[in-house]
Order: C-alpha cells, then sequence, then structure tokens
C-alpha cells in the first residue's frame, strides 16, 4: 500500500455551497498539509488554517484543515481534509495546488471506499451500505442502510461462517482420526448438527419476501385498469407534478411510466401503465402486454375503476394476485346519489377534487410496511447476496445427503458452503465483483 499514489477529490456534493470538503489519502496527506496549511494540526482537531499554493504561495482561501494519521483513518492511510468555501474558483485552486504535489493525483470513482476495504476497514457489505447511504431518499432506506454500514451484515454472515468452518474442522479431524471409529463418528456427528442447524437459520434469512430489497429498491406499486379510470390523473397528484399525458381519448399512455415516492418514510415506486382493454392496435397492445408483465411482478396492484362504470373483474393475467390487488373506485366527485355495489377492500377516492387521498397514501404506507416487516432485523438487500446464500444452502443440503463413510465428499461441501459465505463479505474470491461494486460511487467516496 506505501508504493499508491496519494490521492484527492471533491467529497462534498458537487456546485455552489457555504463549505467544500476535499479528501486527500495516501503516503503525501502529511506533506499536502505541510506544503499548502502548516503547521500541521494535532490528529483529529481542526484547525484554522491559510491554504496556500505549495509552489507560489499564492493564498487560496482560509479553512478548517484536518489530519488523520493511519492506520487510525477512514481507509487506514494518511489522510488530510481541507474544508474550504464551496465557490468554484477556491475549489478549482486548491484542486489544481494539490495536483502539483509529487507523487498526488485525482481519485477514480469510489477509490477511497476501496482503500479502505483493502486496508479492512471496510467489508464489502458494508460498502454497499455506505453507497446505499448515499442514495437513501427515505427514513426506511436510511436506516436500513446505515445499519449495513457499520457491520450488521458482516457479523451475521461472519458468525454463520465461523459456524462452519468449526464443522469442518470437526470433519478433518474425523478423516485424520478414521482409524478410531468412536472419535471418527462423534466429530461427524458433532458437525452434521451444527450444519444442519445453520441451514435452517440461513433458509430463514432466504424466506424473507425480499423485505430488504423491497426497502432498497422501493416498494413497487402499479396503477392499472381500463381506460380513462384517471391512473395518469391520480398518478400527477401523488406526484405533485405532471409526468403523465392526461386526455379523455382512451389509450393515451402506451408505457410505463415511473414516480418514485417518500411515504411516510416509505419508499414506494408508483408506475402508471396503459389502460386494458381489448384492442387492434399494434403499439397499444404491446403497451397492455407491459401493463400485464409489470403488475404481475408488483408488489402491490391498484386496480382504479371508474365510478361511474366500474370493471371490478381484473383480466385473467391478474387473478391470481390475491391480496397483492387493491380496488380503487376513482371519480366519485362524478357520481350523485347511492354509489354502486363495492368490494370490501375498495376505497373510494377522486383524483380530481383530492378526496379520499390521504386514506389511499396512508393505506399504501401501510400495506408496504407490513410487507417489509421488522424492519430492525438484519435482511439482505442485494441480488449478490442473495445469490451466494443461496449457493451457501446448496451446498449445506448436499453436505446433509451424505452417509457418515462418505467425510471426505462432505468436507468438501461445507468448504463450499464457507466459501460462498466469505464472498459475501469479501473474505475471499472476490476480484470479479470489486469493479461491480465500488463503480457505483462518484469520485470522491
Amino acid at each position: 500500500m506505501a508504493q499508491q499514489a496519494t490521492i484527492y477529490a471533491l467529497s462534498s456534493g458537487h456546485g455552489r455551497a457555504g463549505v467544500a470538503v476535499i479528501r486527500v489519502a495516501g503516503a503525501a496527506a502529511g506533506d499536502v498539509l505541510d506544503r499548502m496549511a502548516a503547521p500541521r494540526p494535532k490528529p483529529r482537531v481542526a484547525g484554522l488554517r491559510s491554504i496556500r499554493h505549495p509552489t507560489t504561495a499564492e493564498l487560496l482561501d482560509q479553512g478548517l484543515v484536518l489530519w488523520f494519521p493511519g492506520p487510525q483513518s477512514e481507509t487506514g492511510q494518511d489522510m488530510a481534509e481541507l474544508h474550504v468555501h464551496g465557490g468554484r474558483a477556491v475549489v478549482q485552486g486548491v484542486l489544481h495546488a494539490i495536483g502539483t504535489i509529487g507523487g498526488c493525483r485525482l481519485a477514480e470513482p469510489g477509490e477511497f471506499a476501496r482503500r479502505a476495504f483493502e486496508n479492512g476497514k471496510l467489508d464489502l457489505t458494508g460498502v454497499e451500505g455506505l453507497a446505499d447511504l448515499i442514495d437513501a431518499e427515505t427514513a426506511a432506506q436510511r436506516r436500513q442502510a446505515l445499519r449495513q454500514a457499520d457491520g450488521e451484515l458482516a457479523r451475521l454472515y461472519g458468525g454463520w461462517r465461523k459456524r462452519l468452518i468449526d464443522a469442518l474442522a470437526l470433519l478433518e479431524a474425523a478423516i485424520d482420526f478414521s482409524d478410531e471409529a468412536d472419535v471418527s463418528r462423534d466429530a461427524i456427528e458433532n458437525a452434521r448438527r451444527e450444519a444442519l442447524s445453520l441451514q435452517g437459520v440461513i433458509a430463514a434469512h432466504l424466506d424473507d419476501g425480499h423485505r430488504g430489497e423491497i426497502v432498497r429498491e422501493g416498494f413497487q406499486v402499479v396503477l392499472a385498469g381500463p381506460p380513462n379510470a384517471g391512473k395518469s390523473s391520480l398518478l400527477n397528484v401523488l406526484a405533485r407534478r405532471d409526468v403523465a399525458i392526461v386526455s379523455e381519448e382512451a389509450g393515451t399512455t402506451r408505457d410505463v411510466i415511473e414516480v418514485r415516492l417518500d411515504l411516510e418514510g416509505v419508499p414506494v415506486v408508483i408506475s402508471d401503465t396503459a389502460g386494458i382493454r381489448d384492442t387492434a392496435a399494434p403499439v397499444e397492445k404491446e403497451g397492455i402486454r407491459r401493463t400485464l408483465d409489470r403488475a404481475q411482478r408488483a408488489d402491490l396492484v391498484l386496480w382504479l375503476v371508474d365510478a361511474a362504470d366500474p370493471v371490478w373483474r381484473l383480466p385473467p393475467e391478474l387473478a391470481q394476485l390475491g391480496d397483492r390487488a387493491l380496488t380503487v373506485l376513482n371519480k366519485i366527485d362524478l357520481i350523485s346519489g347511492s354509489l354502486p355495489e363495492e368490494r370490501q377492500d375498495g376505497l373510494r377516492i377522486s383524483a380530481q377534487t383530492g378526496a379520499g387521498l390521504e386514506a389511499l397514501t396512508k393505506r399504501l404506507a401501510e400495506v408496504a410496511r407490513i410487507r417489509i416487516g421488522d424492519s430492525e432485523a438484519p435482511a439482505l438487500t442485494q441480488v449478490r447476496h442473495r445469490q451466494q446464500l443461496e449457493a451457501c444452502a446448496a451446498a449445506l443440503e448436499a453436505f446433509s445427503s451424505h452417509a457418515f463413510e462418505a467425510a471426505e465428499m462432505a468436507a468438501e461441501d461445507l468448504r463450499r458452503a464457507a466459501q460462498s459465505l466469505g464472498r459475501l463479505t469479501g473474505s475471499i474470491d472476490v476480484e470479479d465483483v470489486l469493479d461491480q461494486i465500488f463503480g457505483r460511487f462518484c469520485i470522491g467516496k
């Protein structure tokens, strides 16, 4: 690591701001402070300094500087931060000045986080949690990302891997003492008991209704129904802006339009779709096909119908949705007298006047929270996590099928299961996923 270049970048957001944070990491970080903002402050204590060009001594700004000597730093290397005024000229001037110091170069996207991983400051699940924290838009996403960045999943998966390694050690002992039948049999039985117990724990973790992924990606809600039921109008009202074209002409919506919302701290993605009807128009037929496909994969379908002409029955393609479908009766402001007979789960709203919309949004948030479940329990959040855990579960299933006499084959199954858990946190064999993970970060993170 000592041979690496010293990297630097704007770590705070781009654009005009009151304060900008410029981060420097590597062997020359202390030299940057000595040459541009001397004297170097005490470790982890902010100091007010005049920040000057290292060659010309031109005054660039006055700001706070901090010094974090490695390995007690975020990346495990020597680090410095310069907190300067956030004007474009100031930031560009300081960045250019740092670049004139030998051994310093601009950081690549995610390079600070990658160095933290390489120096054991973060595991891969923690890195992914940090990226999710940067992208978090709702309170639920923030809480989940913070727990993951703090090592919640790393501790869980690390504990499981330790149990597998302990079971593997018992099997290895059984193989080494195979000539002593009692010792061998006891070791194999203890290993089997531990592995089978863990198999049930992992199976329960996988069978979580994808709640962690739902928090991360958003609870998927699809607006579906016959043409002119008011789906686009409802989307615009929920989004509080015009995102979909509203017209009395049937079949206006041809493609899926998405809006991300924060409903009482829960991330919800609402999709407006083409009205479902029999049609010969090729473009509209494709839109309806996409509607049905999206609805079948949704967490919840709002079946929106016109109060004056309600089409209660879902199309055959959506009949299997069950409690994933909620009937909503729109345009109640246009109905005089008694309403048509409704289903028990139907909600009455008017996208035009706003009647019933508060009850609808509360119902959506409630359904989403029920689906997400206990937000405090550890949840897998990435497709990568699920794939490795499924590989681990498959290896444990193969292990459980072996007889006592096949200790060598059983040991190999446990070894494969432990390797899958190791890939989750980055303990082993992760080069193929590093670029993909760190590529999500912007420069300066």
